[in-house]
């Protein structure tokens, strides 16, 4: 049919590219803070806020944007986020050049705004995958969207890396404006590959909903957009939402906050360099975190996200004591790698249950799950800094206390999940041999 474009591959391909690039803002001030701190004179906890500055947009703006997408369609959504994005971080760098002009509570509150603009990036993760879940049957999400967030998921531990190269080669107004070009180079790719699904498509071009339904559905399409106020009413009110909400807490929100922590965990507890900082951060933390997503949605898919959520945060929790008891850089090290196996397998798990439990209200559900519970991103760092403020230097270790309880937390959601969705099958296995019998009676 030449009346619409794209395919689910092309879906897949544009939904990532566009969050990719915007994610990358998880890693904004995470190592840059650094050359910051000392210019501004900031304490700890304003180095915290500083960080997690663009979660907040990051993470909030995901429920609107995402149930927008059932109106306005995700190409359109997406490409005004990432237009949003670069405002902020050409923002960023004009106050980096005014610096000598501004005092420096003027230049930190500048900074704090234009980072959190440049966050709204962030925010793609949710209608990303709502614009993706259009594309592929229930049965292929789990796969599709592990594919999404891994490879997106890579994005803060790519820049992590190689910031602190790009700070000794470009210094940093330098890293900045390369970080501007990358973002307006991967806008424009975006514009050129990304369509809406067919459904949407036909409807812009005029099709009453049965008939674009219709039609779409002859293409292979089988999830299909609803109301957005209607989708995000629907998901608020189902208990397993609220669930889900706390365990994507724990995992993405907690993966974006340890993103953005590690740098400081690593120079100022265990004492090594920013380079050596930013490979721990970078490579070996976010960027397994994120490329195991990959394989946790497969095992989702094989396994039910239930099961593969109650063995992710068992790993977690493990992680988490390991990082307590760390007070040095092999042990520090194993504790960081379990927590990114733990995080990354939870994440996909989680959202294979999305669909799977609001298959009526995947816009809704899917900001709700993601914008919620990436604030964990935002709560996380200064709570953190609080147990370093309070405690002193011991407080680096101890703040991990808290990822251990909330894995607790979401260890025992999983296991209600696991319950709920067993019972149910088991009720179905009745009524299903219910009629059998009486089929047989019949005859």
């Amino acid at each position: 049919m030449t009346e619409v474009k794209g395919n689910r591959q092309v879906g897949l391909v544009a939904g990532t590219i566009a969050f990719f690039a915007g994610f990358a803002a998880v890693a904004l001030y995470g190592t840059t803070v650094h050359k910051i701190e000392p210019i501004l004179h900031l304490n700890i906890v304003e180095v915290a806020w500083l960080v997690a500055i663009p979660l907040v947009t990051g993470a909030f703006l995901r429920i609107p944007f995402s149930a927008l997408v059932d109106t306005w369609g995700g190409r359109r959504v997406i490409f005004l986020q990432l237009i949003i994005s670069i405002i902020g971080v050409l923002g960023i760098i004009s106050t980096l050049y005014k610096l000598r002009y501004l005092s420096d509570l003027e230049a930190y509150w500048l900074l704090l705004l234009f980072g959190a603009l440049a966050g709204t990036g962030i925010s793609i993760f949710s209608s990303g995958i709502t614009y993706v879940s259009y594309w592929y049957p229930e049965k292929k999400q789990g796969t599709a969207l592990g594919i999404y967030a891994g490879l997106g998921n890579t994005a803060p531990g790519i820049f992590t890396a190689i910031i602190p190269y790009a700070l000794l080669s470009l210094g940093l107004i330098g890293a900045y404006e390369g970080w501007l070009a990358f973002l307006v180079a991967m806008t424009i790719l975006f514009v050129l590959i990304g369509y809406d699904n067919y459904y949407q498509q036909l409807l812009k071009k005029g099709y009453k909903p049965d008939e674009a339904k219709s039609k779409a559905s002859a293409l292979g399409q089988e999830v299909f957009p609803t109301n957005a106020k209607a989708t995000l009413k629907y998901a608020i009110r189902k208990w397993q939402t609220w669930l889900l909400v706390t365990m994507y807490f724990t995992s993405f929100g907690g993966f974006e906050a340890l993103t953005e922590w590690f740098p400081t965990y690593w120079t100022k507890y265990i004492g090594i360099s920013l380079l050596e900082a930013g490979i721990l951060t970078g490579i070996v933390y976010s960027l397994l975190a994120a490329l195991i997503r990959v394989l946790g949605g497969f095992l989702s898919d094989k396994f039910g996200g239930e099961r593969i959520s109650i063995m992710s945060y068992t790993i977690l929790i493990v992680g988490s004591s390991i990082m307590i008891s760390a007070h040095s850089l092999p042990f520090a090290i194993i504790g960081e790698i379990v927590m990114a196996i733990g995080m990354g397998i939870a994440n996909a798990a989680v959202y294979k249950l999305v669909p799977k439990y609001e298959p009526d209200a995947i816009g809704g559900a899917s900001g709700l799950v993601g914008g919620l519970g990436s604030a964990g991103g935002l709560i996380l760092p200064p709570v953190l800094a609080y147990f370093v403020l309070t405690l002193g230097k011991i407080g680096y270790s101890l703040g991990f206390s808290v990822y251990m309880t909330l894995g607790l937390i979401s260890l025992a959601f999983s296991v209600v999940l696991w319950n709920k969705y067993h019972k149910f099958k088991d009720k179905i296995r009745v009524i299903e041999a219910t009629t059998q019998s009486s089929d047989k009676k019949l005859t």
